[in-house]
């Protein structure tokens, strides 16, 4: 493989997070690892003052100005980590300068953004990738693999939820202008997992929006979609719950299964033996219940879900296969708007108080 070169625009949480995933200066996988091969960091720039003392700390010398940064012929590969409402400008330009770009998530902030971008990369030859990262990660590669196997019978229903109890960060993501909100933020992770999942058609889509701790953007949101195999698939996001609700909760017709969070391992429980269905009524303070008595241990097996590894440094290395011309693109374009139109549903949908059709 040949060596490649990125710069970094955009130095705030998610750049130190590249550049630390470049050099290998974080955990990944609980466990240490190193530097990614052939893929070194030229440098970045950022508009903070802050931000490029920290970089000097860090040992990367930030370029003095975006116009710098994109002028290096060194350079091949340009991360933008800005807040949502910068990234197509500086995607644009960045592709205009014959540089190839890695865009965090969201790519932009609407569809007929994200359109522009597309059809610049495409006049421009090079390569734009977006950093769908949650796509690595072990739980839903887990609950992907659970519905695949078929374990637990035909699935039904899928619930995926992110629940945190602080409110929206007190940044740019609190406000409409730059592209804040759940659904830009959590919600194109949780959307983008349920189309890699489920590979039929979304044909309904129904949303709701909360606004406990903040009034200008939506702090939550709660978004079902109907798949044309009738299997709905629940997204969640909340940021004023106290108590938070399991990961994933999986409904099929022979078992349900459970992952609580993203560092336990989840477990699936499923009929041995339907024939045995009787149950013993179980005694309640108002009254008795036999439809809700519990299954004896002797008719379910309960497991757990195997785990399925996942490292996130193989979304570079990818990028510089593609570069290469070794390998297709991990997550194309084409996914990306599809996730684009499929927010725009959840937000048409919220506002109109009602279900809209999407994919039919």
């Amino acid at each position: 493989m040949n060596e490649h070169y990125c710069a970094i625009v955009g130095l705030g949480g998610m750049g130190n997070w590249h550049r630390e995933l470049i050099l290998g200066e974080g955990v990944w996988n609980d466990h240490q690892c190193g530097p990614l091969e052939h893929l070194h960091l030229a440098g970045c720039f950022d508009i903070r003052e802050d931000r490029q003392a920290y970089a000097r700390s860090v040992g990367l010398e930030p370029y003095a100005s975006l116009e710098t940064l994109l002028m290096d012929e060194k350079v091949d590969i340009v991360v933008c980590a800005t807040p949502n409402d910068i990234h197509k400008d500086i995607v644009m330009r960045a592709l205009e300068a014959g540089k190839n770009v890695v865009c965090e998530k969201p790519a932009a902030l609407n569809s007929a953004q994200f359109q522009q971008m597309m059809d610049k990369a495409k006049q421009t030859g090079k390569l734009l990738m977006v950093h769908q990262n949650r796509r690595w990660d072990e739980d839903f590669l887990a609950i992907k693999n659970l519905y695949e196997q078929g374990w637990i019978g035909e699935l039904f229903r899928i619930e995926s939820r992110v629940h945190g109890s602080r409110g929206i960060p007190g940044d740019w993501r609190k406000t409409p202008e730059h592209g804040g909100g759940m659904v830009l933020d959590w919600g194109v992770h949780l959307l983008d997992q349920a189309l890699m999942m489920i590979p039929e058609k979304v044909t309904q889509v129904y949303a709701s929006f909360t606004n406990v701790t903040n009034e200008r953007v939506e702090d939550g949101f709660t978004a079902e979609l109907t798949f044309e195999n009738g299997l709905v698939f629940v997204a969640e996001v909340g940021t004023n719950n106290f108590i938070a609700l399991p990961r994933w909760y999986v409904l099929g017709r022979d078992g349900s299964a459970v992952l609580s969070n993203w560092h336990e391992q989840g477990k699936m429980v499923r009929v041995t033996d339907r024939r045995r269905n009787d149950a013993v009524p179980v005694r309640t303070a108002a009254g008795l219940t036999k439809t809700m008595a519990p299954r004896t241990k002797d008719t379910v097996n309960e497991e757990l879900l195997p785990r399925v590894p996942g490292d996130i440094r193989d979304f570079y290395r990818n990028v510089m296969l593609v570069l290469e011309h070794k390998a297709e693109p991990v997550i194309t374009l084409e996914q990306v708007n599809r996730v684009m139109l499929l927010m725009e549903a959840v937000f048409r949908s919220a506002r109109q108080h009602e279900t809209v059709s999407f994919e039919k």
